[in-house]
């Protein structure tokens, strides 16, 4: 591919005492990687370049200087320093607030370059919470950080792999709250804006299907009413409003049937239930995408693994996944 046709990609390094370092010298020397997109790296270059010496990698870390797309070298690990971390002191594995801190402003610094054009799209490397609030970082992950700075009250999250994509109604809270959250109104306001994300990811036509809460959905009021009470009447009026949705399915065959492709998505209803689809049919593959944003931004789906830190065991399917899925919807 044509170095002018690439996108340009974003790559933030994570938390600097987890496994991101490492997973992103090896996703940015990844052949496709390089083939199909022109990433740059966000983080510290001296924690780059010790994580691309402990992985054996030969490449050097090419430190960039705007405009960045000008000095990158496709030879090399092209980087973003933000010179925000004393090398010294990074201890692998363990939280510390400076690396909270720093893992903070890459994500900054990568939504201020996708405002501005100079990157098509973000892919993030895990951060650590509590290393997070331990450097005054008042977030407790990327969505909610993402979402305040490019002002989206509450971004949607979808999880996409080997083409099954996923939106959440809930994710962070109790299995009992979430039941509580199951409202026609939630699921009617849901389906609009699952909608208007795949438009925007470029997908333009297909069934939203919404997944059932109880065994079998409920068999009419048999084992629950939260089908009948909630999810019939919001599909009743998606399709008189024009919304192709159908549902509810049965959580036990729809994401089955999502993965066939009889389905453009599917809208679980609670964090684990779509978590378990995905996860068991491709755990390194599964992406998460956060839509309805002014940029696109795409994530691996496991967190720092400090026990695995520095050790050159951290696969990196999973972030070199993340990589070309954002390329793959960069030109929605």
């Amino acid at each position: 591919m044509n170095n002018q046709y690439k996108p340009v990609i974003a790559v933030t390094m994570g938390d600097p005492a987890g496994i991101g370092p490492e997973i992103v010298v090896k996703a940015l020397t990844d052949d496709e990687v390089r083939r199909l997109t022109r990433s740059v790296a966000i983080g510290d270059s001296r924690a780059l370049a010790e994580a691309a010496r402990i992985a054996g990698i030969g490449a050097r870390v090419n430190s960039l200087t705007e405009p960045y797309v000008d000095s990158f070298d496709e030879n090399a690990i092209n980087a973003i320093d933000m010179k925000n971390v004393s090398s010294n002191k990074i201890n692998a594995g363990l939280i510390d607030g400076e690396c909270g801190k720093a893992a903070y402003e890459y994500i900054v610094k990568s939504i201020e370059l996708a405002l501005a054009g100079v990157v098509k799209a973000v892919a993030t490397a895990p951060v650590n919470k509590e290393s997070l609030q331990a450097g005054g970082i008042n977030f407790i992950g990327h969505t909610e950080i993402f979402g305040e700075l490019t002002g989206v009250e509450d971004p949607l999250t979808m999880f996409e792999t080997r083409g099954m994509r996923i939106f959440f109604l809930t994710r962070h809270v109790s299995l009992r709250k979430a039941c509580d959250m199951i409202t026609a109104e939630r699921v009617i306001d849901y389906v609009k804006r699952c909608d208007e994300a795949l438009r925007q990811l470029g997908i333009q036509s297909g069934t939203i299907a919404i997944a059932g809460l109880n065994p079998h959905s409920g068999e009419h009021g048999l084992f629950g009413t939260e089908e009948m009470d909630a999810i019939e009447p919001a599909v009743r009026e998606l399709r008189r409003l024009g919304y192709d949705a159908v549902g509810p399915v049965s959580a036990d065959s729809v994401f089955h049937q999502a993965l066939m492709g009889r389905y453009a998505c599917v809208l679980s209803l609670y964090h684990d239930q779509g978590h378990i689809a995905a996860k068991t049919l491709d755990f390194e593959r599964t992406i998460s995408i956060t839509c309805g944003m002014p940029i696109l931004r795409t994530s691996v789906d496991h967190g720092t693994a400090y026990d695995i830190a520095g050790k050159n065991i951290a696969s990196p399917v999973s972030m070199i996944e993340a990589i070309l899925v954002a390329a793959k919807y960069a030109g929605a």
